[in-house]
Formats: structure tokens, sequence, C-alpha cells
């Protein structure tokens, strides 16, 4: 992400990826990864790599917003799409640039709720799947606020473990309750005691990555075993994306190894449930983000 340090060179992330086992990416920071469709599959070719879906931020409460959302929408469904995608994973913000000004306020759920409908037909047009995603810092991250956008509109839902509890909310009771809404996972672990700090507002969330607010699979205070046993047992065949959020400093020559050993102890974890998931009927499938 831009400003989160220093940026590692996009072919050393999808080398290392590969070699690490995964199969599928999301696109991470738009203009990451290349944003011209032919270019997006040719880099990711390189590496047996598949696009899964993107990340699109969008201002969805405000009305006078609403042919600069769709211009928005409708370029970077094309770019997944394009690049042989099947998610567009959107999220609210009150502008590009600074995602939570306030709370929306009463009178303008319906207007999020009608925007979502029309990026949903943009989404659809483009053979991709909507799945909204709270996360903290936009304009959708608390349970109050969660249950708003369920409630007024139908668009699926990405259940992201850490970014829920990081809004005060529970990923396990989110999945028991709604369930049929969930269209994607993005799995990890959460430091509880670091949480506490972002979530107080004595940690900004980049110095809690830096801090290990992200830990591997297993080793924070999440029960990711019971919702991923909990996701399983439901039939549903969901895609897992393991995130790894990171901010290095240039010149760190461990950086590289580290997040792969991480990565290596997320996916050594989610190997360890397999008796469950082979139970389940389900299939189980892993990516990460760049």
């Amino acid at each position: 992400m831009p400003g989160w340090g220093y940026q590692l060179p996009v072919d050393a992330v999808l080398k290392e990826m590969s070699a690490t086992g995964f199969t599928h990416t999301e696109l991470g920071s738009l203009g990451y990864l290349p944003i011209e469709p032919a270019q997006l599959r040719a880099v990711l070719n390189q590496h047996d790599l598949s696009l899964l879906g993107g990340f699109v931020p969008l201002v969805l409460h405000d009305p006078s917003q609403i042919q600069s959302t769709r211009t928005a929408a409708t370029e970077a469904a094309e770019l997944i799409s394009g690049g042989g995608g099947r998610f567009f994973v959107s999220c609210a913000v009150s502008l590009p640039d600074n995602w939570r000004q306030a709370p929306p306020s009463e009178h303008e759920w319906p207007a999020v709720a009608d925007a979502l409908a029309e990026v949903e037909r943009i989404a659809a047009e483009h053979g991709l799947i909507q799945a909204f995603h709270p996360h903290f810092g936009s304009l959708v991250e608390t349970n109050t606020e969660i249950e708003q956008v369920l409630h007024a509109s139908d668009t699926a839902l990405v259940l992201d473990t850490a970014h829920l509890l990081l809004g005060g909310g529970d990923a396990a009771e989110m999945a028991k309750r709604h369930l049929d809404r969930i269209a994607l996972v993005h799995i990890k672990d959460v430091n509880l005691g670091i949480a506490a700090q972002v979530t107080a507002g004595k940690l900004s969330l980049m110095q809690g990555v830096q801090q290990g607010l992200f830990p591997p699979l297993g080793q924070g205070g999440l029960p990711i075993a019971e919702i991923v046993d909990l996701l399983e047992k439901s039939g549903r065949d969901l895609w897992y994306v393991l995130e790894q959020d990171a901010a290095i400093a240039e010149g760190d020559p461990s950086a590289i190894a580290r997040l792969r050993f991480d990565a290596c102890q997320s996916i050594d974890f989610l190997r360890s449930l397999e008796p469950v998931l082979a139970g389940a009927g389900a299939s189980h499938k892993q990516q990460n983000l760049p």
C-alpha cells in the first residue's frame, strides 16, 4: 500500500506466492499490479497465478457522487473481469483519500443501498460477484453499520475475520447470523492487545501492523479453527483469502524471508484443520494478497 513503507517489487512478491503454493491472488491496492487486463494476465501467468478479485473503495453514501462512482466501479470491473477474476470486493468510503470522515447518517443509508445495487448491476454485467467488505476505518466498520447494509440491500458480504473484530464485531457470530450472505472470506488472526491500542486510537492501523497486529493464523486471539469449522460444515463452497498485511522498511534483507515464513505458518495451521475440512465435503482453497 502507498505510504506503508518499502514496496516490494511485484515479481518478487508473486514469485514467493507461487513458490509457497498459492494459486490465486487479489489485486491488492489498485495500481500495484498492472491496470491493463492483458498485462495483468501476463504478469500473473508468468508465476502460474490467477486473479480471484479486487478490492474497490467507492463513495456510496452521496447521491451527488453517483456518476463518478459508476465510472470508478466500471473501470475496476473491467480490470477484474479482464484479468480473469470473479469477485468485485466493494468498500464504502467517505472519500477516496479519506475513508471515514464521520459515520453515515440515517438518511444516507438508502443512498448506500441504491449505490450498492448500481455496483451490483455493473459487476454482474462484467460477470463478477459483488461482495461488500466492512473494513476498519471505512464508512462501514461496526456491527450496527454492517447490519444496516445487510438490512437495506441484497449485497453479499466479505467475512473478514480481523476487520470485524477491529470494528467491535465477532466473525463467528456474524457467520452464524448471515451465513447465506457470505460470498468470500478474508482470513487473518489478530493480536488482541495490539488491536485494543488500534481501536483506542493509540496506534494507527499501520503502526499496529508494524508491531504485529496480524500474526500467523492460530497465533492470535481469534477462534480461526471454530470459524473455518462453521463455514465448512455449512457445505458452502467458499474461497479463503489469506491476507498478509505488512509494512516493512527499505533495505531490510530479511523482509521477504520473514513474510514467507509467516505465510507458511498460516498455511500449516490451515492444513492442520484438514480432517475437519475433509469431513465437511467442501473444497478448501487458499490464496494471498500482494
